[in-house]
């Protein structure tokens, strides 16, 4: 990659992530909601829809430059061979770009990359990324990977399961949600005093709800400025099933992106208490934090 100005796209099932560089500066960011995999479970076949709002996003792209860089994640593991060929045909020709899907492995090894990286804490730390269609789990400790755990479900398959979480006041409540995805998780037996929320715009949820964040005092790091206790995450979580969403959603400038923001809050609270997590600490980080890198060296 000659050129120093360059842009990742990142299709998740359920949430398209842009960001655009010029040299080490972050010029451009958007989050596009897209239900890919919503509609490809209704369909049996990616949408036509969803790839025109993919297609208006790598427009937004080309106005900054060529040098675009297109990974599928989630859904985009599991259509036909045969289909993902063709989307990348009309790709290729429409905007000469072509979507590289990315193995769940590679997902999560990626995005921990960029939790982990230069954060000095002594204890075990578990990286918890989470989307529409997977969930993956980092064990770290002391910047070395101690434990993995993949999961085949995400946020739109809970959403599916409790349709009413994206109701103003659900029907459901956080025990019935919590029950259902703890048999989906099952056992495991390793434990981690801090909880890294990334994968998503975690504190999206946290900003546009008004909740409030502590500073991060176990260590420094740009992007993981602010935790909670487990205590006030507890809090906060069940207040989500009971408060309203549509407040929260008129705080936003994306109101699709809370379909599954009750879904991911049970979700994690579960993960915390799984891990007996002491402190949460919600990110922005993605899988570009660590394609950012990669396509960096790759360059040189």
């Amino acid at each position: 990659m000659s050129q120093q100005l360059f842009a990742i796209i990142e299709i998740g099932s359920n949430n398209t992530k842009t960001h655009i560089y010029e040299n080490d500066n972050l010029i451009y960011e958007n989050n596009t909601t897209i239900e890919f995999k919503k509609n490809y479970l209704n369909q049996n076949k990616i949408s036509e829809n969803d790839l025109n709002k993919l297609y208006s996003v790598i427009k937004k792209s080309l106005e900054y430059t060529e040098n675009i860089h297109v990974y599928g994640c989630s859904i985009f593991r599991n259509i036909k061979k045969e289909e993902l060929e063709e989307i990348n045909t009309k790709l290729n020709y429409e905007f000469n770009v072509e979507i590289e899907v990315v193995s769940q492995e590679e997902e999560a090894s990626l995005t921990a990359l960029g939790c982990y990286n230069d954060v000095d804490y002594a204890g075990n730390i578990c990286v918890f990324i989470g989307g529409g269609g997977s969930i993956e789990l980092i064990f770290v400790n002391e910047g070395n990977i101690i434990d993995k755990k993949y999961y085949n479900f995400g946020v739109v398959d809970v959403t599916n399961k409790f349709v009413t979480l994206k109701n103003d006041v659900p029907e459901c409540t956080f025990n019935e949600v919590y029950e259902h995805i703890n048999e989906l998780i099952g056992e495991f037996n390793i434990k981690a005093d801090v909880l890294i929320l990334a994968g998503g715009d975690h504190l999206y949820w946290y900003n546009n709800a008004k909740y409030k964040l502590n500073e991060n005092t176990l260590y420094k790091h740009e992007k993981q400025k602010y935790m909670l206790t487990t205590e006030m995450s507890d809090k906060y979580d069940r207040d989500a099933l009971v408060t309203s969403l549509d407040r929260i959603r008129q705080n936003s400038d994306n109101p699709m992106w809370f379909d599954g923001s009750r879904a991911m809050k049970v979700i994690t609270n579960l993960i915390s208490h799984k891990i007996d997590a002491k402190y949460i600490i919600p990110t922005k980080i993605n899988m570009e934090d660590g394609l950012k890198n990669k396509l960096k060296k790759d360059s040189n």
